[in-house]
C-alpha cells in the first residue's frame, strides 16, 4: 500500500465569500479504505464532489492515479465509481436492465447476475427499482457504480437510514470491494463504522482537516490527554444485542 492513488493539494472551495473547503491537503494510498469524518457543514461532501469531478475546484489541485481532475475530468470518470447519498433509478426498469444500461454507458458488457449476486440482490434481478427497499437501492447503486471496474470507489454516508442488518451487510460489501484491490474513500457520521472499516481517517471541521491518522492512533492520542469514559466500556453494545436476537440475515 505504498503507492499514492489520490493526492489532494491545497484544495479550496468558496461559496458566497465563505470558505467551505479551506486549503486542505491529504493523500490516499492504493488499497486503503479512507474515511472523511466531520459534523454537518464541515465540507466533507463538497470535498468528495470536487474529487469526483462533480464540482469545480476553486483552488488547489487533485491528482487521481496521475490524472489531473481539473484538466482530465473525462479520464478520471473512467477510473472512479461513485455511490451517492441517495440512490435514484428510473421506474419500470428491472434491476438487471439498470445494470446493463449503466455498463453500456461505459462501453462495457457485464453479466448482471454476477453483480447482483455480489450485492445480495440476485433474487431481485427481475424486480423493478421502485419496489426495492432503501437498503436494496443502496446495494444496487453499489453494483451500478462497479460496472466499469473502477480503481477508486467513493461512498457518501452509505449506511444512513439503514437497519442494523443492512448496515452490517454493507460493511461486508465495502470490505469485499477493498479486497478486490479497489481503493475506497467514504464519508460517514457513524464513528463505529469508521473505526471498523477505515485504515485511516481525516477529521474535518469548518472546512479544515483538524486530524488525520489511523482510528487506533487517534484514540490513543485522546487517551493520552487523560480522557476517560463516564461509563465502563462493554464488549458488546445494543446493536450487537439486536443482531443476536433478530439474526444477521437481511430483511429487505
Amino acid at each position: 500500500m505504498s503507492n499514492i492513488i489520490l493526492k489532494v493539494s491545497k484544495l479550496t472551495k468558496i461559496y458566497n465569500n465563505h470558505l467551505v473547503v479551506n486549503n486542505i491537503s491529504f493523500s490516499v494510498k492504493q488499497g486503503e479504505i479512507f474515511g472523511i469524518l466531520g459534523p454537518n457543514g464541515a465540507g466533507k461532501t463538497t470535498t468528495l464532489e470536487m474529487i469526483e469531478t462533480l464540482r469545480p475546484i476553486d483552488g488547489g489541485k487533485i491528482m487521481i492515479n496521475n490524472l489531473d481532475v481539473s484538466l482530465q475530468p473525462n479520464d478520471v470518470k473512467r477510473i472512479i465509481g461513485v455511490q451517492p447519498q441517495t440512490a435514484a433509478f428510473q421506474d419500470k426498469q428491472k434491476t438487471k436492465e439498470i445494470i446493463e444500461m449503466f455498463a453500456a454507458a461505459y462501453g462495457e458488457k457485464v453479466n448482471p447476475v454476477t453483480l447482483l449476486k455480489e450485492v445480495s440482490l440476485l433474487d431481485k434481478a427481475d424486480s423493478y427499482a421502485e419496489t426495492l427497499s432503501g437498503g436494496q437501492k443502496q446495494r444496487l447503486s453499489i453494483a451500478v457504480a462497479l460496472v466499469h471496474n473502477p480503481i477508486v470507489f467513493f461512498l457518501d454516508e452509505p449506511t444512513t437510514g439503514l437497519d442494523p442488518q443492512a448496515r452490517r451487510n454493507l460493511w461486508d460489501l465495502v470490505k469485499m470491494i477493498r479486497d478486490k484491490g479497489v481503493t475506497v474513500i467514504m464519508t460517514t457520521h457513524y464513528m463505529d463504522e469508521a473505526e471498523l472499516l477505515c485504515d485511516r481517517v481525516a477529521v474535518m471541521d469548518s472546512g479544515k482537516i483538524i486530524a488525520l491518522d489511523t482510528p487506533k492512533n487517534l484514540i490513543k492520542q485522546l487517551i493520552k490527554k487523560g480522557f476517560k469514559k463516564d461509563i465502563p466500556v462493554s464488549q458488546a453494545n445494543l446493536e450487537d444485542v439486536f443482531i443476536d436476537l433478530t439474526g444477521k440475515a437481511l430483511r429487505d
